[in-house]
């Protein structure tokens, strides 16, 4: 039963012989119908039972629960002009490529002539040198020795191989690999794929180092050529 904003429903249960249990069963009425039992329906040696149940319906304000919900009434700021911004923008720009710069000069001066087999950092001959030098490895090996000067860079901590800043170098230097193969191979369609799938990931990865670490974001991008 529906009264302003009050649903009551009335059960109706008898503690007698299993015929009138029958009969209460199948007289009881819908949720939403009204039932109406009297005393007089019933013979008068029966006890009953009536259950009462009262539902309160709850009025929410909509307003309140908005996601990023403005009143009317808020003064709105002035932005920053757009010459202003540029001009930001551009600073932080070349200051970031000056911390770029310096990192990897620190970085060739520590590690001198990258090796084969990643035996750089060790003492030995020039004889032996030049024959460990990378000019003469394989295309693989120099692809694996500039994928780890580039995480290098961006490493928050020696041995750092799963931060955001890292695995974009990593998915980058794969994408070359892949360009470069689709370039010699043009109907390679399962290539084209894996392609398509390293697009996502490192999107999805600067999307979330844009929203957490934006100074690391730009420095990854400058350093990567990378157009966002």
């Amino acid at each position: 039963i529906f009264v302003g904003e009050k649903r009551t429903s009335t059960m109706l249960r008898a503690a007698t012989t299993p015929h009138l249990r029958r009969a209460a069963a199948t007289n009881a009425a819908p949720l939403l119908s009204t039932t109406t039992t009297t005393s007089s329906s019933l013979p008068s040696n029966q006890n009953t039972t009536i259950r009462t149940k009262t539902y309160k319906t709850k009025k929410v304000n909509l307003k309140v629960h908005l996601q990023n919900y403005m009143p009317r009434d808020t003064p709105i700021l002035n932005a920053i002009p757009k010459s202003e911004r540029d001009a930001q923008k551009a600073a932080a720009d070349a200051k970031a490529a000056e911390e770029i710069k310096e990192a990897i000069g620190k970085q060739t001066e520590k590690s001198g002539n990258t090796l084969r087999f990643q035996f750089s950092g060790l003492e030995m001959s020039d004889r032996v040198r030049k024959l460990f030098d990378l000019t003469n490895g394989s295309q693989k090996e120099v692809v694996t020795a500039q994928k780890l000067q580039g995480m290098e860079l961006f490493q928050a901590r020696d041995g750092d191989t799963g931060s955001s800043a890292v695995q974009v170098i990593a998915l980058t230097t794969r994408i070359q690999q892949l360009q470069q193969h689709m370039a010699r191979h043009k109907k390679d369609k399962a290539s084209k794929r894996g392609l398509d799938a390293l697009y996502v990931r490192r999107r999805k990865e600067l999307d979330y180092m844009e929203r957490k670490d934006f100074e690391i974001y730009r420095k990854v991008v400058k350093t990567l050529g990378l157009i966002r």
